[in-house]
């Protein structure tokens, strides 16, 4: 019998919520700290000192020991360093715990050992951590302990940002600003600021830990770098909203106690489409809180994987042939009074508010394609976009039916008076209510699909940060948002003025509009002849960071500086050649030590029954066409390594960074496929009992 779980108990029970810094916290203390969090500004040192008095009784009376500023580097992951709350003890000899404000609020980190950029040398070892007031103080249990852990942003000594936070809070105070000058402009004084929503579903493989432990693919490259597909995949869409597999629904159960006592709203769970594929998907919280809810929850799902004897994969694509892994971006607009800017209503061919927003996102993302299509670079992403389960490498809009027609009626005549109604739909069963239809159907080969009332950006990869791909959006369309304001603060006439504005958004970038099928060839013609961009590679679209149109977005909202700009590209083309390197190194390693050997026994087995039968005056056609087909794909793959081990080495010795990038994706990148191509067929031959690693079918199916 399961046991029963008291949600409400356990939700945020291990987060210093606003509700226990009522309890802990003097009254003014308190009003203080909500003050800063809603308006910003700084607490004074006195109630800094009292709120970090507060938080270390109440982390010690739950078991903690240590306090760690959490942030989030250009890694992609967090990272931590712990100091107990022990003080030099007193003069009788007992221990002190002491928290200070000062403690609290900044923090020191080795600058040097995180990707910069060339921001920071090697002798330049001091960077900063300063909390973030606005996203809640949590605890984490695990072996280690009970830590308290502080979310931070990170920088270096001379102020640029070193992590995914700071750009991300910039931008939200950035599209706050721009927002609240059109939501004033339409008459609502109630509001004081306009928050980013974002909801990140979250999509995972979960295979046996033990299996995973044989595949150096897995361990050291996070996907498969050999293997053909099990006999079966996902064709018969079987495992999507398929029941959940008992061993999976007892990780998927302690996954949710454990993300709940951290405040993470986990709602969705299901079965995904491929095999071993799953999603979890939370409720909507602000965008910096969404990003590291998002990082907790992958941290997560990998200790409590562990836990079950499992492995989680969070590669976007850990197996050929099969759907990979994303990350859908929901993103929306809302005023602190409640007013959802994506809202369209009933008639939203009359929600005036609504169809200067929409068009200035249509224009900020026609105008900023590129960038957005950056924001979801990630080498992992390379093997899923574009593929036939994922978004395009293209950046289009999807509205649908209804709000494309309003879009074609504005355009065409200036006058939206038609709407498109969705109607009933009657199921034909006296039991079954009949219900609306919704005016508009679903688009899952959409990168940016308008869905209600927000916009899911579907592009971003299942094992990267949210924060870059929130920072773009956040960011052109305030840009768009203050172009729309400057002209409808100065009209004469408002209504007027509100009206051409939309038509001339709508006019000028309708080519992002697309609402058939993204996957088809027939919209990549389509696209090269409107214009759009289609960057196919992490390593193609690096240099969208750096155009002039990139600095003078980024800067002249203060996001980034040119040179924060040009340490981010330096980063992204390092980490595309030194994670191409390891998966080349992985495979050379794997077709040196165990394939090739194992193929090689297989060889002499036949061989020695080739000369049995013989022996036995038998002529074995069968074994001899075997040992040549083995022998001729065994020669090929040595050739393949050997051609593979030449182009890594000449690429690692590259000095630039953007040239050594190019070469892994140019030369080393089809030269490992080159390796796997006879490697993959030899699994199809060579006995079970003999291939040296687990197979799809052992991985996906064996659980």
């Amino acid at each position: 019998m399961n046991d029963i779980i008291d949600v409400e108990s356990l939700f945020a029970k291990n987060v210093f919520t606003v509700g226990k810094m009522k309890k802990y916290l003097p009254a003014e203390v308190f009003d203080e700290v909500m003050k800063v969090r809603s308006e910003g500004g700084e607490l004074s040192l006195k109630a800094a000192d009292i709120v970090a008095q507060a938080m270390k009784d109440w982390a010690i009376e739950n078991g903690a020991t240590h306090y760690t500023h959490w942030f989030q580097p250009l890694t992609g992951i967090t990272a931590e360093k712990h100091d107990a709350f022990v003080e030099h003890p007193d003069k009788d000899g007992n221990v002190l715990l002491k928290f200070s404000g000062k403690a609290l609020i900044k923090g020191e980190a080795d600058a040097s050992s995180f990707p910069s950029g060339g921001l920071r040398s090697t002798f330049e070892a001091r960077g900063y951590t300063a909390w973030d007031i606005t996203s809640p103080v949590f605890l984490k249990e695990d072996a280690t302990g009970t830590i308290l852990c502080i979310p931070t942003a990170f920088c270096s000594y001379k102020g640029e940002a070193l992590d995914m936070k700071t750009p991300l809070l910039r931008s939200m105070e950035v599209a706050s600003t721009q927002a609240m000058r059109l939501v004033k402009l339409f008459g609502n004084e109630k509001a004081t600021k306009v928050v980013a929503s974002v909801g990140a579903e979250q999509e995972y493989f979960l295979v046996d830990r033990e299996k995973y432990l044989q595949r150096e693919d897995l361990v050291f490259a996070g996907r498969t770098l050999f293997g053909t597909g099990a006999p079966k995949g996902q064709e018969l869409d079987d495992h999507y909203y398929g029941t959940i597999q008992e061993r999976i629904g007892a990780f998927m159960k302690d996954l949710n106690v454990e993300l709940w006592k951290l405040g993470v709203t986990a709602k969705t769970q299901h079965n995904e489409a491929a095999p071993a594929q799953h999603e979890l998907a939370p409720i909507y919280e602000t965008a910096n809180i969404a990003m590291d809810h998002n990082q907790l929850i992958m941290e997560t799902m990998e200790k409590v994987a562990n836990r079950h004897g499992m492995a989680c994969l969070l590669h976007e694509k850990p197996f050929a042939g099969v759907n990979g892994s994303g990350k859908h971006d929901n993103w929306s607009l809302t005023t602190d009074d409640g007013e959802n800017l994506l809202d369209p209503g009933a008639t939203p061919n009359e929600n005036v508010r609504f169809l200067l927003v929409l068009s200035c996102i249509l224009k900020a993302v026609d105008k900023h394609a590129d960038l957005l299509r950056q924001s979801a670079s990630c080498v992992g992403n390379d093997l899923r976009l574009g593929a036939s389960e994922a978004p395009p490498a293209i950046v289009s809009v999807f509205l649908g039916t209804q709000l494309e027609d309003v879009v074609k009626q504005l355009v065409e005549t200036g006058e939206a008076t038609n709407l498109i109604e969705g109607g009933k739909l009657n199921t034909g069963v006296s039991t079954l209510p009949d219900f609306e239809i919704d005016a508009t159907d679903r688009n899952r080969t959409s990168p940016f699909a308008f869905t209600g009332n927000k916009f899911e950006f579907r592009s971003v990869g299942s094992s990267d940060s949210i924060g870059a791909a929130n920072t773009v959006l956040n960011t052109i369309v305030a840009e768009s948002f203050c172009e729309a304001a400057d002209i409808l603060e100065n009209a004469e006439d408002f209504s007027l003025a509100v009206h051409d504005l939309i038509k001339k958004n709508f006019s000028e970038h309708q080519r992002i509009i697309f609402n058939g099928d993204g996957y088809s060839q027939g919209w990549v013609e389509e696209a090269q002849r409107r214009g759009l961009p289609n960057l196919k590679s992490m390593v193609d679209a690096v240099d969208s960071l750096t155009t002039e149109k990139a600095v003078a977005l980024f800067e002249g909202f203060g996001i980034y500086t040119r040179k924060e700009l040009e340490s981010r590209s330096e980063i992204m083309y390092e980490t595309y050649a030194k994670t191409i390197n390891i998966e080349a190194r992985t495979m050379v390693h794997m077709a040196s030590k165990q394939i090739i050997p194992s193929v090689i026994a297989y060889t002499g087995e036949l061989a020695s029954t080739v000369e049995s039968m013989r022996n036995a005056g038998v002529e074995p056609y069968v074994q001899l066409d075997l040992l040549k087909r083995v022998n001729e794909l065994l020669g090929e793959m040595y050739k393949a390594l050997d051609v593979l081990i030449t182009e890594r080495e000449s690429a690692k010795t590259i000095k630039s960074l953007k040239e050594r990038a190019f070469r892994y994706k140019d030369f080393v990148i089809p030269a490992m496929k080159a390796l796997r191509t006879p490697a993959d067929k030899l699994e199809m031959i060579v006995d079970k009992d003999i291939w040296p690693i687990p197979t799809y079918a052992d991985l996906m199916f064996e659980l």
